[in-house]
C-alpha cells in the first residue's frame, strides 16, 4: 500500500519512477519497433504473412457496418468508462473523501442490518458502475440477436496466426490498412473479444468481492477469493482499460480518423465530417462533465439516493 502525505499526495519516489518510467518505455518502443522491421523482412515471416494476411474471414451472413446501438452504445459506453475510471483513482488514492453517503434503509431496499457508510467517490464508482453495466447488458442481448457478435466474437482458428501478422505490421508500423466497416483485423477481433468478454466481466466480478458491506456477508470465499486477491486483479483490468483506450484512440485516429469516426459515431462509410463532428461534440462535452463533477456537485447527486454527511 502506498504512503500519502498530509496533504493526501502521492510521495516524491512515486513521481520520481514515473518521470524515468517514460524514456524507459520511449526505449522500448524504439528497441521493438527495430526488431519487428528485422523480423518482418525474414524469407520465413515474408511466406507467413502471405499465408495469414491478417483478417480472419467472417461468417457469410455477417453484414457489412454497423447498426444504430453500436453508435449510440459506444457513445454511452466512453462516458461511463471516464467516469468509472476518474472515480475509481480516486477510491484508490486513500484520500480522504469530503463527504460520506448512507443508503437510506427504507423503500424496495431494506435490510436488517445497517446500512454501510461509503464515501462519496465511491458512491459515484458504484452508480456509474451500475449504468455501465445495464449498458453491457444491453449490448450483449442485442449483438446477439442481430450478426454483431460474429465481428468480435472468434469463429475460425486462423484467426490467432492472422493475428501474428497483425502485431508484425503494427510493431514495424506498417499499419494494416483492412476496411473495419466490413471485417476488423484479427488483432483488433481479439481484442474486442477480451475486453467485452473477459476484462469487463472480471472488472464487474471483483468489484463485487469488494463492494463496501458485500465484503463482509462474503467472507465464506475468502480461501477461494480473498478480497485482497479480488484488488489486484481489479487494479490489474483498470490498467487494461487505460492502455486498451489510449491504443484504441491512437490507432482510430492515426489510421484515417475522418472514415474511422463516421463509422464509429455515423454509421456511415464516407469521408464527411459527420462523424468527426460527433465525436468531438462527445469529448467537449465529457472534458465539461470530467470538470463539473466537483465533490459539491457529487455529494448533490448522491444525497438524491441516500443521506449524505460530511
Amino acid at each position: 500500500m502506498t504512503t500519502l502525505t498530509r496533504d493526501g499526495r502521492a510521495p516524491r519516489s512515486r513521481w520520481r519512477a514515473l518521470f524515468w518510467a517514460i524514456p524507459f518505455a520511449l526505449v522500448v518502443m524504439v528497441v521493438v519497433v527495430v526488431v519487428a522491421r528485422n523480423v518482418r523482412d525474414l524469407p520465413a515471416v515474408q511466406s507467413f504473412m502471405a499465408t495469414y494476411p491478417g483478417d480472419s474471414a467472417l461468417p457469410a451472413t455477417t453484414a457489412s457496418g454497423f447498426p444504430a446501438f453500436v453508435e449510440w452504445q459506444h457513445v454511452l459506453n466512453s462516458f461511463f468508462l471516464l467516469f468509472i475510471l476518474k472515480s475509481g483513482w480516486q477510491v484508490r488514492s486513500k484520500k480522504r473523501p469530503s463527504a460520506f453517503w448512507i443508503r437510506r434503509n427504507d423503500g424496495l431496499i431494506r435490510t436488517p442490518t445497517r446500512p454501510v457508510r461509503i464515501g462519496v467517490n465511491t458512491w459515484l464508482h458504484l452508480a456509474v458502475d451500475v449504468l455501465w453495466i445495464l449498458n453491457g447488458a444491453v449490448f450483449y442481448v442485442l449483438i446477439f440477436c442481430t450478426d454483431q457478435w460474429t465481428r468480435i466474437v472468434p469463429t475460425r482458428w486462423d484467426v490467432f496466426p492472422n493475428a501474428v501478422t497483425t502485431a508484425i505490421r503494427y510493431a514495424s508500423l506498417n499499419w494494416p490498412t483492412n476496411d473495419g466497416w466490413a471485417n476488423y483485423n484479427a488483432l483488433q477481433l481479439i481484442s474486442y473479444f477480451v475486453t467485452v468478454f473477459l476484462a469487463a466481466p472480471l472488472a464487474l466480478a471483483t468489484g463485487i468481492r469488494m463492494m463496501p458491506g458485500l465484503a463482509h456477508r462474503l467472507r465464506s470465499l475468502d480461501r477461494v477469493f480473498p478480497v485482497r486477491v479480488a484488488r489486484g486483479i481489479h487494479v490489474v483490468v483498470m490498467v487494461y482499460f487505460v492502455a486498451f483506450i489510449i491504443v484504441h484512440v491512437t490507432l482510430v485516429l492515426s489510421t484515417g480518423a475522418v472514415r474511422n469516426l463516421n463509422h464509429m459515431y455515423a454509421g456511415r462509410d464516407d469521408l464527411s465530417w459527420i462523424g468527426f463532428s460527433i465525436f468531438a461534440g462527445t469529448v467537449v462535452l465529457m472534458v465539461v462533465l470530467w470538470f463539473a463533477a466537483r465533490p459539491s456537485v457529487v455529494g448533490r447527486l448522491a444525497g438524491m439516493t441516500g443521506t449524505v454527511r460530511k
